[in-house]
């Protein structure tokens, strides 16, 4: 556990400090023009960092480097090749894999509505910002993912020599002296990565455009099981984006909760695999063992597999998983893990009340999102 957790200090360390040295805006910048979010019904405005105010200019160029596989160093991968589209920005494996083909020890996350997510990572409390987190897929080591570790230059000297991508970096970031930078990048995918918002899915119609016909009488049922203190799933999948990390512009001091939900109890203390421990590794805490963020249900039914490690391979499965009060109980005598949320206590359903509830979570699919032009890959969809 010890040298696992000082591997992932130390990666985390060297992307900090990337971090820290990418170059702050170097001249005046022309105000940009008020970005329209185009914010479904019931949405609030996204917080934006102030050094990256929303363009338009800035949106699309991120688009096209999202999706542009010179962000990979042999050339085979780009950040879409992890997060698809039709499957709300996640891959549909068991565990990622990375340019080099390099398997990694946990499931792909998807990104829509990653603008209001105040945790950007299954586990680690450090990485707070969309332009932070982006270094960790370019340079990050453990795993290697896009594999520019060290090799920061290689990658800007790459994009500087696309005169058309040079004057978009121009155009999204007027009165830089020096456009293309690491800076200018990661500002453009955090900025394409806040434009993914999902929320027209029936149960946003049926909530917010009062579409009563929206959902079927089983979504509905499964709607109030979902609500119920029976089953207890918007402690931790709340409000708007059925997730509890949530912030916006309105938020007065975001939240970074993190859950044990007893998927696995190796000791019978709560032990959670050594290769994967949740967010003890950042922390130290013994208490942080086996904890990850909830993420949100939107778009749920096209994301699986499921659970950090995606271990679970269907929404049945996680219901299951629940149900039982966390899977380990079965391995430790049905005894509960005495790190596990309260919250995770087990509950009975019928086979038509799991049914319902598997309706409402399919509702919260956004069929327009997964098709949205605005979010695909531009050399197939300019």
């Amino acid at each position: 556990m010890a040298r696992r957790a000082g591997q992932v200090w130390k990666a985390l360390a060297a992307v900090m400090l990337l971090a820290a040295g990418c170059e702050e805006p170097s001249g005046p910048s022309e105000e940009p023009a008020p970005y329209d979010w185009k914010l479904p019904a019931g949405f609030p405005t996204p917080r934006v960092p102030a050094d990256n105010p929303m363009s338009e200019a800035k949106v699309q160029l991120g688009r096209r480097l999202f999706y542009d596989k010179r962000l990979s160093l042999n050339g085979t991968q780009s950040c879409g090749s992890c997060h698809e589209q039709a499957r709300a920005f996640t891959d549909g494996r068991v565990h990622a894999v990375g340019s080099t083909g390099q398997a990694h020890r946990r499931n792909g996350q998807g990104l829509a509505n990653v603008a209001y997510a105040t945790s950007l990572t299954w586990a680690n409390s450090a990485l707070t910002t969309l332009e932070a987190q982006s270094l960790v897929p370019l340079f990050g080591r453990e795993p290697v993912e896009l594999g520019f570790a060290d090799q920061q230059e290689v990658l800007l000297e790459r994009l500087r020599a696309d005169p058309d991508l040079t004057a978009r970096f121009a155009e999204a970031f007027p009165g830089e002296a020096t456009p293309v930078s690491l800076a200018t990048l990661t500002r453009a995918l955090a900025a394409f990565e806040r434009s993914l918002l999902s929320g027209t899915s029936a149960y946003d119609r049926y909530l917010y455009g009062k579409e009563v016909d929206a959902l079927s009488p089983a979504a509905k049922r499964g709607l109030q099981l979902f609500l119920s203190e029976r089953l207890e799933c918007d402690h931790c999948h709340s409000g708007f984006n059925f997730q509890d990390a949530t912030v916006h512009a309105q938020t007065t001091e975001p939240v970074l909760p993190y859950h044990n939900t007893g998927l696995y109890n190796e000791d019978g203390k709560g032990a959670y695999p050594i290769g994967d421990p949740g967010l003890i590794e950042i922390t130290g805490r013994p208490e942080d063992m086996g904890r990850f963020k909830a993420p949100s249900l939107r778009n749920v039914a096209v994301t699986a597999p499921y659970m950090h490690d995606g271990s679970v391979a269907t929404l049945s499965g996680v219901l299951d998983h629940y149900a039982a009060g966390g899977r380990a109980r079965a391995a430790n005598g049905g005894q509960p893990s005495p790190l596990q949320s309260a919250f995770v206590r087990g509950f009975e359903l019928t086979p038509e009340e799991k049914a319902d509830v598997i309706a409402f979570l399919e509702s919260l699919t956004d069929t327009a999102f997964l098709s949205d032009p605005r979010f695909a890959d531009p050399a197939t969809v300019p």
